[in-house]
């Protein structure tokens, strides 16, 4: 079992940057793969970055690439997502996520991020 606790959402004029956090307890992160999700207001939760367990592989969402950048450490437990050149269009609670061969069952309460036009 493993709790996530996302943290650095928040308030962003277009063009900024910010950057996410999500913190793991359990003794079992390195085994599971990290995703981030993203909800905005009306529309389903959609996929935003993948890294896996190993550190080897990531995936973006078509939106995303180029501009956000996955990453871990699995010795502090750790995922982050680097977001540039961010748009009003990112606007949305993300969420952290834990899971294996593409099924998350682990998530975080989520954090907001505002993007001002």
């Amino acid at each position: 079992q493993v709790q996530l606790v996302e943290s650095g959402g928040g308030l962003v004029p277009a063009g900024g940057s910010l950057r996410l956090s999500c913190t793991a307890s359990g003794r079992s992160f390195s085994t599971y793969d990290m995703a981030w999700f993203r909800q905005a207001p009306g529309k389903e939760r959609e996929f935003v970055a993948r890294i896996s367990r190993s550190y080897s592989i990531t995936n973006y969402a078509d939106s995303v690439k180029g501009r956000f950048a996955i990453s871990r450490d699995n010795a502090k437990n750790t995922v982050s997502l680097q977001m540039n050149r961010l748009k009003p269009e990112d606007t949305a609670v993300y969420y952290c996520a834990a899971g294996l061969a593409g099924t998350y069952n682990h998530w975080g309460q989520g954090t907001q991020v505002t993007v001002s036009s």
